[in-house]
C-alpha cells in the first residue's frame, strides 16, 4: 500500500521527467499502433529496446493524457487496491482525460482488473512490459478480445539510419550488422551498457521473477548461447555443459531467456511435429551488438 500524498509526489515528478525527455526517432510502427484504440495495447519487448519512448510518441499524438511508471523505486509496494487512489491523483492533478499510459505494469498484481475497468468506461490505454510471456495469462483471463499486442524490438535497419543520419550503404549495413540496434548503445557507443543490460535481464526479468536461485547457471548459459548464434544445441547437450539436474532444467533455463528477449531459437524444419521437437535447434540473438559484448568468444563469426 502507498499513501496518496506519496503517489501524488510520484506522479508530478515522473511528469516532469518525461516532459523533458525527447521524443527521439519515431519508430517504424508509429502510425500503426495509433489505430489500436479503443482496445487496450500492449507493448512487450526486451529491455531498453525503446518501449517508453514509443509509448511517449503515442502519448504525443493525444496531447493530454495520465502517465505512470512502476519501476520507479519509489512506487515499490503499489498493490492493485492503490489503483483508485492513483486515479484520483490523476484527475486533481491533470483534471478529465480519457488516456492512460503505463510503464511496466506487470510488477502490480491483479493489474488487469483496473485495465479492463477503464475499457469499460471507453477509455484509451496503452501498457508495456519487459517478457514475452508477461500478459498471456492475465490477457488471456481478463482481456480476452479487448487487446492488441504488439512486441517491439531493437531499431531496424531503417531507424538505424535515422538515428545515425547516414545513407543505406555496405559500409553502413555492415556497422548496423555490427552494433546492432540498441537506441542508448548506439548514442555512446560503450559495450559496458550492453553488458549491465544483460545483467539487468538475468537479474530482474528472469532470476526474481521466476524465483531461480542457481543464477550463476543462468548466466554461464546466456553467455554460452550469445557465444554461438546460429549454431545447434540440444537441451540434453545442456544439461551435460552445465551439470544441471535434469533435461527439464535446461528446457526452463532455455525457455526462460526466450520469454526475456534475449534469444530465440529455430527448429529443424520437418513435417512431424514430434521430430523438431526432439531433433537439435538453432539459437539466435535478438540483436547483434548485445551478442558481441556478451560473447565468451574471441574470433569474428559473421555467420
Amino acid at each position: 500500500m502507498i499513501l496518496k500524498d506519496t503517489l501524488r509526489k510520484v506522479v508530478r515528478s515522473q511528469q516532469q521527467t518525461i516532459s523533458a525527455l525527447p521524443l527521439g526517432i519515431k519508430r517504424d510502427e508509429l502510425s500503426l499502433l495509433e489505430k489500436a484504440f479503443p482496445f487496450a495495447l500492449v507493448i512487450t519487448g526486451i529491455r531498453r529496446c525503446g518501449k517508453s519512448t514509443l509509448l511517449l510518441q503515442l502519448a504525443d499524438k493525444y496531447g493530454k493524457y495520465y502517465y505512470f511508471n512502476f519501476e520507479d523505486p519509489r512506487a515499490v509496494g503499489f498493490e492493485a487496491s492503490d489503483f483508485e487512489k492513483l486515479d484520483e491523483v490523476f484527475h486533481e492533478e491533470k483534471g478529465s482525460c480519457d488516456s492512460y499510459f503505463f510503464d511496466e505494469i506487470q510488477n502490480v498484481p491483479r493489474w488487469e482488473l483496473f485495465v479492463r475497468g477503464l475499457l469499460d468506461r471507453k477509455k484509451h490505454v496503452v501498457i508495456t512490459g519487459s517478457s514475452a510471456s508477461l500478459f498471456s495469462s492475465e490477457l488471456g483471463t481478463k482481456l480476452t478480445g479487448r487487446h492488441i499486442r504488439h512486441e517491439l524490438f531493437p531499431f531496424s535497419f531503417n531507424e538505424f539510419l535515422k538515428l545515425k543520419k547516414i545513407k543505406p550503404s555496405l559500409d553502413s549495413f555492415k556497422e548496423y550488422f555490427v552494433k546492432g540496434g540498441f537506441p542508448d548503445f548506439l548514442l555512446t557507443e560503450k559495450e559496458d551498457a550492453l553488458q549491465e543490460l544483460m545483467v539487468d535481464i538475468i537479474a530482474r526479468d528472469i532470476a526474481v521473477r521466476y524465483k531461480i536461485r542457481n543464477t550463476k547457471k543462468l548466466n554461464e548459459m546466456a553467455v554460452y548461447l550469445m557465444s554461438n548464434i546460429g549454431k545447434e544445441f540440444s537441451y540434453n547437450s545442456l544439461k551435460k555443459i552445465f551439470g544441471l539436474g535434469s533435461i527439464n532444467s535446461a528446457i526452463s533455463f532455455v525457455g526462460n531467456l526466450e520469454e526475456s528477449y534475449l534469444i530465440f531459437n529455430v527448429p529443424r524444419f520437418s513435417a512431424s511435429i514430434k521430430k523438431q521437437i526432439m531433433n537439435p535447434k538453432k539459437v539466435y540473438s535478438i540483436d547483434n551488438g548485445l551478442s558481441k559484448a556478451n560473447s565468451a568468444s574471441f574470433s569474428e563469426d559473421s555467420g
